[in-house]
């Protein structure tokens, strides 16, 4: 008894586990994984694809059928004019759901979860956001077939229309790690909404979503003129319905990068310490 005592007590303990060493493609892998758990969420909350269908449906028939004529004196013309404004206004509003999303995530212990695994620090946040993506590409959709429900043929064709959906998931991609850096700092998922929605809307109405900011008056225009979703919106114009697009879509690149370049390291830097 007192031999096998002893040789257990001589024999090597194990030592402390050694982490994995995260390497960039491992990120990228455990960055995939995460974003299949985002894309399960769709089929366990249908609710969120209601919000994101309904949602655009209702600002297209206000804004065309409502204030078309008053605005053109045509709502065909409106219609026309409008139709990529509200698609890059539904899916600039639906990022605010990335940081709710975050937040309610944070709140319920589950990144604890992940803070336990051997991931990325990075890949929750980027597999919540690749997730999302999907959900802004359903946006996109549904406002495009609303819009030639109701007649909008746009002049680009099939390359513009896929052109402009290019250009509005990339912004909406950047401006994502905003939204999960906002999502990360405030405490409750209502506090995410709100602050997200109150800069969401100088950003949404003070741009050429709605209106020609040559319309507008001389310090709303100015604000307008160098608004990125006035850039972005511009960019998806050109591209459905023809004109310049250089100008816009590389101002459209530029907004990305610094967005991306800023928040991307803010919202892992957050990360951490919330979790």
């Amino acid at each position: 008894m007192s031999a096998v005592t002893t040789q257990e007590r001589s024999a090597p303990q194990p030592g402390p586990r050694v982490a994995e060493r995260i390497t960039p493609v491992s990120a990228l892998q455990h960055g995939a994984l995460l974003t299949w758990r985002s894309l399960l969420k769709i089929k366990r909350n249908p609710e969120e694809v209601l919000g994101l269908t309904f949602m655009p449906i209702m600002f297209v028939a206000l804004f065309v059928f409502v204030f078309g004529q008053a605005m053109m004196g045509d709502w065909q013309a409106y219609r026309d004019f409008i139709i990529p404004g509200i698609t890059a206004q539904s899916v600039i509003f639906a990022t605010i759901g990335t940081g709710v999303s975050l937040n309610t995530d944070i709140e319920k212990g589950i990144f604890d979860r992940f803070r336990s695994l051997p991931v990325a620090r990075s890949a929750p946040l980027t597999g919540a956001i690749l997730g999302d993506l999907v959900r802004y590409a359903i946006t996109v959709l549904i406002v495009l077939l609303v819009g030639v429900a109701i007649g909008y043929r746009p002049d680009g064709g099939f390359l513009g229309v896929l052109g402009a959906f290019a250009v509005v998931m990339v912004f909406a991609f950047a401006l994502c790690w905003l939204s999960a850096f906002v999502g990360l700092l405030m405490r409750t998922p209502m506090a995410v909404n709100i602050f997200g929605t109150l800069w969401m809307f100088p950003l949404t109405f003070a741009s050429s979503t709605f209106v020609d900011p040559e319309l507008m008056p001389g310090w709303m225009a100015a604000f307008a003129k160098i608004n990125p979703v006035t850039h972005v919106t511009d960019a998806m114009r050109a591209f459905m319905e023809g004109g310049d697009v250089a100008g816009p879509l590389m101002w459209t690149a530029v907004w990305a990068v610094l967005l991306i370049a800023v928040f991307f390291p803010l919202a892992t830097r957050a990360y951490r310490r919330r979790s």
